[in-house]
């Protein structure tokens, strides 16, 4: 069995409310863009944006997906996001349960791809 977890991948983004951050999990999950999305409330950013120190209250999405999903997620996520510039990083996962790594794959693509 080939190891899946090369190609398992975590997205960060964050919204600016608990409504919105809803939205894009449920939209991305929806759209088999992404596995599961966890939702972290409460976290506070200090951040420069147009020359000016800002303070705000958003929400960190955890967005597991793979590899070959982050494109379109990307893609995706711009078009649904109401930031100007949504942050989005992806980490690579250096590895996890065979069972989880199995199930985020086959949680994302294409609904034809399930066995």
């Amino acid at each position: 069995m080939t190891d899946p977890s090369p190609k398992a991948r975590i997205v960060l983004t964050s919204a600016g409310s608990a409504k919105q951050a809803g939205r894009l999990a449920r939209s991305l999950v929806d759209e088999r863009l992404a596995a599961c999305v966890t939702l972290l409330p409460g976290a506070v950013s200090i951040y420069r944006w147009k020359g000016q120190v800002e303070t705000a209250d958003e929400v960190v999405l955890l967005i597991k997906t793979t590899e070959e999903q982050v494109a379109a997620l990307k893609k995706r996520l711009k078009e649904l996001h109401s930031y100007e510039t949504p942050e989005f990083l992806v980490l690579k996962a250096e590895g996890g349960s065979e069972e989880y790594l199995a199930w985020l794959t086959s949680s994302v693509g294409s609904a034809l791809d399930e066995s």
